[in-house]
């Protein structure tokens, strides 16, 4: 027996729900210019050797203010370890992991090299946002509140020597900001000792070179190129004119209408199996 024709009225809704789908997508896109990302992005390959070419650089006496307004120099953090790290306050997602898992790795390695073993400062990127009431502010908002611990905003005409000296990258593009999650840590003498990458990362790759710093443990090398593909993150949807992440709704729209036309093709393919066992007018079901 050939199967009945599909139920026009089904199939208009499949189409006008696609269609609907798909004129959302394109309102948002043209709107906020999300269609596709563009510009400028890290090569993750050249990130990591640039990061990587700062090992054993000593920092330069950079300027800095505190998250309390102490006006503070990089050399004042000499005679221990400093671990640091980059983020940007507007970012809602990627650097509040990041910085929470960071504070996680911290705690760790105090347990092994003491609690006053070494320092960490954190350094805002995204100027003039990441001024130092919002470096505060970001601080309070992960639970951070450790005496060994700064958050910070460096100068404008340090920002760049300091990123550099640090191997750090960042690059802001339409769709957001390409740049890389590393915690750098410093020996005593203000030198690049180690580079740490990912939002999250094996504890050992952060631990072992702290307690080589501090106890005088050696710490084994780590393989730098199971990493390359974990350090380049896109943070969200960077907005230019708020100088903040913000969620890529584009994303959600793209995903709503990719499983509106799912489920509705579904529906359609169900719905004529459905009918194409129904029995049809002068025949009879089997006994």
């Amino acid at each position: 027996m050939p199967a009945p024709p599909p139920d026009p009225k089904l199939l208009n809704r499949v189409l006008l729900a696609a269609a609907i789908g798909l004129v959302l997508l394109l309102v948002w896109n043209v709107a906020f210019g999300q269609a596709l990302p563009a510009g400028r992005t890290i090569d993750p390959r050249e990130a990591v050797a640039t990061s990587q070419g700062a090992i054993g650089r000593t920092i330069g006496d950079h300027r800095l203010t505190a998250s309390d307004g102490r006006a503070i120099r990089m050399s004042d953090f000499r005679g221990k370890p400093l671990v640091v790290s980059f983020i940007y306050t507007g970012c809602f997602q990627v650097c509040p992991t990041t910085t929470k898992f960071l504070a996680e790795a911290v705690a760790e390695a105090r347990r092994a090299v003491g609690d006053d073993g070494f320092r960490i400062i954190t350094i805002g990127f995204n100027l003039p946002f990441d001024a130092p009431v919002a470096m505060g502010e970001f601080a309070r908002k992960q639970g951070i509140a450790d005496a060994h611990w700064t958050f910070a905003t460096p100068s404008p005409e340090s920002l760049d020597a300091l990123a550099r000296d640090m191997g750090f990258q960042w690059v802001p593009t339409a769709a957001g900001f390409d740049h890389l999650t590393q915690a750098t840590i410093l020996d005593g003498d203000g030198r690049v000792f180690r580079q740490v990458y990912g939002d999250s990362f094996e504890l050992p790759m952060f631990v072992a070179p702290l307690r080589e710093l501090v106890l005088g443990d050696p710490a084994p090398r780590n393989d730098v190129a199971g990493w390359i593909e974990r350090v380049r993150i896109l943070c969200t949807v960077y907005d230019a004119r708020a100088g903040r992440y913000r969620l890529n709704y584009a994303l959600f729209i793209e995903l709503f209408t990719g499983s509106t036309i799912v489920i509705a093709t579904l529906w359609y393919l169900i719905s004529a199996s459905r009918r194409r066992r129904r029995p049809t007018d002068g025949e009879t079901r089997p006994a």
